[in-house]
């Protein structure tokens, strides 16, 4: 079976490409991927010419976007260019190459910021996208649909949350160096659920999803299965660098408060809020069960970076 792996260098798309039989492997990024023998340079775009390498392909794995930068300015618009029309511009493409199935990398925030204490996001909710990048991808979203409904390519959405793994960056990367310092931190009274992916888990369910007979025109949310609290998280961390965490407990209120005045009202929002994901589908669906436990994930993270500095 021949594959087309879009962005193959970036953070998924590079650990996907050391699972997968690189003899039936196509890849295509913007950056140059000098070890990969079957590699086209392109451009996620509406008007990027895909044909050459289509050719012959069976599956698309599409985890090529423009991801969410907290830099951004609010009415960027080139995530509908990229994550949505650039999409729509490789599926439609697709269809005419005769590809069979398209796996198109979504997010969880197509179902919106935050979840409910109790009530997880579910794979047949309504879409409620917040921002510009997630209204991009649940436009893409609706245009595969679309395009699955009036041709024969299956197409098959995933929607992780937040994934970490080796060489992760953002927040999750502040956070590990925090927890390497052991800084104390006033986290000790947030109690709220927050879903997690890590990287090996992520990649398998993919490739589950490249040929499993029940993967086809299907939306799957994904995460580790086990909903964990910042606290919780944060001293998963500490203890995976051989540490006893040290949280303070301030009440959440005022910790909300403090971090307004500071300007870090968002930060402290994520780090507050709950974003709990319900995958009993995707496990009933493909019969899939993650590979490893947060524990196992982040230890991971954390002996690959003390390994790379050695």
């Amino acid at each position: 079976m021949k594959i087309l792996l879009t962005g193959s260098t970036g953070f998924l798309g590079n650990a996907l490409k050391k699972k997968l039989n690189k003899r039936d492997l196509i890849l295509t990024s913007r950056s140059i991927d000098k070890n990969a023998p079957f590699f086209f340079k392109k451009n996620i775009s509406s008007k990027e010419d895909f044909s050459d390498c289509l050719k012959d392909i069976e599956v698309v794995i599409h985890t090529a976007a423009r991801v969410h930068q907290m830099k951004d300015i609010a009415e960027n618009p080139l995530y509908m260019v990229t994550n949505c029309l650039g999409t729509l511009n490789l599926a439609n493409q697709s269809v005419l190459a005769g590809v069979k199935r398209f796996i198109f990398i979504s997010s969880i925030k197509v179902n919106g910021e935050q979840s409910g204490f109790d009530i997880p996001f579910k794979h047949d909710d309504l879409r409620a996208p917040e921002g510009q990048y997630a209204i991009s991808k649940a436009k893409a979203e609706e245009g595969l649909l679309k395009i699955s409904d009036e041709t024969n390519m299956e197409v098959t959405i995933i929607r992780p949350p937040l994934v970490y793994g080796p060489s992760v960056q953002a927040n999750f990367a502040s956070l590990l160096n925090l927890a390497k310092l052991n800084v104390p931190l006033p986290l000790g009274s947030i109690n709220n659920k927050r879903s997690l992916i890590a990287l090996d888990n992520l990649v398998n369910l993919i490739i589950t999803c490249i040929d499993h007979p029940n993967a086809g025109n299907q939306i799957f949310l994904a995460s580790d299965d086990n909903d964990v609290s910042t606290p919780e998280l944060f001293s998963i961390m500490v203890k995976a660098y051989g540490k006893q965490p040290r949280l303070i407990n301030i009440n959440t209120h005022f910790l909300k408060f403090f971090a307004g005045l500071a300007g870090k009202k968002n930060m402290i929002e994520r780090l507050c809020g709950d974003l709990s994901v319900d995958i009993w589908h995707t496990k009933r669906t493909l019969g899939w069960a993650p590979i490893v436990s947060v524990d196992q994930g982040i230890k991971k993270c954390i002996e690959t970076s003390l390994a790379k500095k050695k």
